[in-house]
């Protein structure tokens, strides 16, 4: 894992076409934006996680 220190304002480059902004920084919690092209799905992992689920749920079902 690459792990980068960045302040408000600051980004991470991905790929040329991908960004991460720091927008805002409150407390423990840090607010952060991603610039991605429309075909790259972006997802907080919870929701991640959820998807792959109901997908492995539903390959699942239509294998019985």
């Amino acid at each position: 894992m690459l792990v980068l220190s960045r302040k408000k304002n600051e980004s991470i480059v991905i790929n040329d076409d991908i960004t991460i902004v720091v927008v805002e920084i409150r407390g423990d919690k840090v607010r952060l934006g991603v610039e991605a092209p429309k075909e790259v799905p972006v997802h907080r992992r919870e929701v991640y996680d959820a998807i792959k689920r109901s997908e492995q749920s539903n390959t699942n079902s239509d294998n019985s």
